[in-house]
């Protein structure tokens, strides 16, 4: 569990140092850039990139859906709340669940037994009490907010199944093809913003620059622990879809009442022993 762990750790981190620098200036589409170049720049030095080793073999088409849709989700995700609301874009998020346990079993063939299919309805309840703030201001339906909470939906539920299918392909280990993932979205995100801005992208603020090295460094340890997580729990792939979700939901509601004096309501804290009842179950069925 303890790449679980890890991964789960990274990602919250993330979420909390953009809730902090939410108060200042910054350019997140700078900053997604720059968090390209480290986890490129750190995946070809860390693990030694072998151009050798390319081949027509390789899943190719799995890199290259995630070179679209790791920087994508992103934008996906900034206009979601932007258009639909915060809270519907974090149930949106979450929801995402369903779709790798639907390809956990239908694709990757997993026999669920009794405890996990306990553990998956005790998680998403825990994830409609958590996400539950009482009277919250609401937001007209329109085009758009469907629109982006659906690609918000999708993404993040389509991402969980390609890192999954990147950790079982053996030709050559996953480190490698990682290198390929985060140049393919660097390009893309670089191409993009080049083409959508006039403004000279080499001219970027010490804040955002900062920002994006650190996020890179974040963002690298979550899905390097994620894919090994996946490759330990290779036969269990509903142990990291579900235990990595809920135990985000779960570590980030403790963050936000501790460190950012966000008010936890008495649905909230079912929510809270619900997740913590659900990864429990989890790791209890392994045994």
């Amino acid at each position: 569990m303890i790449y679980l762990i890890c991964s789960i750790l990274g990602s919250v981190s993330v979420g909390v140092f953009f809730k902090y620098i939410k108060r200042f200036s910054v350019n997140i589409f700078e900053i997604i850039i720059l968090n390209y170049v480290v986890t490129s720049v750190l995946s070809f030095f860390i693990f030694k990139v072998d151009f050798t080793q390319i081949s027509t073999t390789m899943p190719w088409g799995v890199i290259s859906a995630l070179g679209v849709l790791l920087p994508s989700i992103f934008i996906a995700q900034f206009r979601s709340i932007q258009y639909a609301g915060l809270i519907k874009t974090d149930i949106a998020q979450r929801l995402s669940l369903l779709i790798p346990i639907i390809a956990a079993i239908f694709i990757f063939k997993e026999e669920l037994n009794a405890m996990r299919y306990v553990a998956l309805g005790l998680g998403l309840l825990s994830v409609y009490f958590i996400l539950n703030k009482g009277n919250t201001a609401q937001f007209e339906s329109s085009t758009k907010s469907s629109f982006y909470l659906l690609s918000t939906f999708l993404g993040f539920g389509i991402i969980d199944i390609c890192f999954k299918q990147l950790a079982l392909y053996a030709a050559i280990p996953y480190t490698q093809s990682l290198f390929y993932v985060f140049a393919t979205a660097l390009f893309l995100s670089l191409l993009t913003y080049t083409f959508g801005n006039k403004k000279n992208i080499f001219k970027v603020s010490r804040l955002n620059f900062a920002s994006g090295i650190f996020i890179g460094g974040l963002n690298f340890i979550n899905i390097i622990f994620y894919m090994k997580a996946h490759q330990h729990f290779s036969s269990n792939p509903t142990i990291v879809f579900a235990g990595m979700n809920f135990g985000v939901i779960f570590l980030g509601t403790l963050l936000g009442y501790s460190l950012f004096k966000e008010k936890l309501s008495f649905k909230n804290i079912i929510g809270l022993i619900l997740a913590g009842c659900a990864i429990s179950l989890l790791v209890f069925s392994l045994g």
